[in-house]
């Protein structure tokens, strides 16, 4: 059997970084350019060039999402950003556009060409198809059940690639139609306003002027909130499935949620590999991803379609059990002493959790921390303020600093 690739997002350079220390075989981004998140930071063109030559380096992956729904004025300029997508050595993009790949196809003929989830493929014909268009690796849509994704991978010679964590949403594998028609935000050119997270009534025909609630709490009714998908439970499952590639959710999200769920899903992947028959979740990492922002869990469609308890109906707030307060840039292996970069206020005598990349982590009390100028301090007030202080246990860069909130 051969172990799955790891597949992590990256809305910026430094997530990219935190992907790959916490142990992701590969990286999607998106550039400036016919990219569906456009609430991420994205990668200007020199940064792409550096991302590239960082994640070859550490003989990694990185794939470019170009993956908006195309109108004439975008394939006017997407040969040209895939001639340059392909000179500066992007392993693939994911389109969901035919015409999108045939243009990628046409213009970078060594650019290997994936398959996005919103091309809402379902079938093996499908995905016969698109091999036949010069596609490598399909995502197929994320309403497919376990048995649907054997058959395609039994009957299919092409690298297949499934979503096992993240947020879902009430529409087919993400193509929202609402965003666009609540608020102008065109959710499948990257703008999406979310707007099933909302809270909603309803109207009868014959009574146009009466507004009607969906009563579920006093704080109303969210009918559209999935909770997020999350199937650390089910590595076994998704390993026998013949799944080529795990991917996670999350362009959005920052170094905690993409150092913790990369590092859970890392953790279990190698466990079961290491003894496939003797193989039992570990609860603890469940636990782990409880600790980063998500909106409850489900295993999404598949076992079974979703019913009402893979909704959320009673808020659509975000669950935040832990803040990351700081990350480490170095650390004096003789002193013990950690150089830390404030991301938000912590004080004297807090109780924090460190995570080390690949190495899980540790309870630490901060105590005896200085500034920069080496003067001691009671707490950490100033956005990326350089704090030293000793931990109890060895650290690198990259370890993250969280509390409890």
């Amino acid at each position: 059997m051969k172990k799955p690739e790891l597949l992590a997002p990256a809305g910026s350079f430094n997530t990219l970084k935190y992907a790959f220390a916490y142990g992701a075989d590969a990286v999607y981004v998106g550039g400036e350019e016919f990219s569906l998140r456009t609430a991420s930071k994205n990668f200007s063109r020199a940064e792409l060039e550096e991302a590239v030559r960082y994640t070859h380096n550490l003989g990694k992956k990185i794939y470019v999402a170009v993956n908006i729904f195309c109108h004439n004025t975008d394939i006017d300029d997407l040969a040209e950003y895939a001639k340059y997508l392909e000179l500066i050595g992007v392993d693939a993009v994911i389109v969901s556009d035919i015409g999108a790949l045939n243009t990628v196809k046409t213009a970078a003929p060594t650019l290997d060409i994936h398959i996005s989830t919103q091309a809402n493929t379902t079938n093996s014909a499908a995905v016969g198809a698109w091999k036949a268009l010069g596609a490598t690796r399909v995502v197929p849509a994320r309403e497919l059940s376990f048995e649907e994704i054997r058959r395609i991978k039994s009957e299919c010679d092409i690298e297949i690639e499934t979503f096992i964590h993240g947020a879902m949403c009430i529409s087919y594998s993400g193509r929202c139609l609402m965003s666009n028609y609540f608020t102008g935000r065109g959710a499948n050119q990257g703008a999406c306003a979310h707007p099933c997270r909302w809270e909603y009534s309803i109207k009868e025909k014959t009574r146009p002027d009466e507004e009607m609630p969906v009563v579920e709490t006093e704080r109303g009714t969210f009918i559209f909130n999935s909770k997020d998908l999350c199937m650390i439970e089910y590595v076994p499952e998704l390993c026998e499935a013949g799944i080529d590639s795990f991917k996670i959710e999350g362009r959005v999200k920052n170094e905690l949620y993409v150092a913790t769920v990369v590092s859970a899903y890392r953790k279990a992947i190698d466990t079961y590999f290491e003894n496939p028959k003797g193989y039992k979740t570990d609860k603890a990492l469940l636990t782990e991803l409880s600790k980063v922002s998500h909106r409850g869990y489900t295993t999404g469609f598949y076992f079974k379609k979703p019913g009402a308890d893979a909704h959320n109906f009673e808020s659509s707030e975000y669950i935040r059990e832990y803040g990351i307060v700081g990350v480490v840039k170095d650390y004096d292996k003789d002193t013990g002493i950690a150089t830390i970069e404030q991301r938000n206020r912590f004080f004297d005598g807090d109780e924090l959790e460190i995570l080390v990349p690949k190495e899980g982590y540790f309870t630490q009390i901060a105590k005896d921390m200085k500034n920069a100028d080496g003067e001691s301090i009671t707490v950490a007030p100033n956005a990326q303020m350089t704090v030293y202080m000793k931990t109890d246990s060895p650290v690198k860069e990259f370890s993250i600093l969280r509390k409890k909130l």
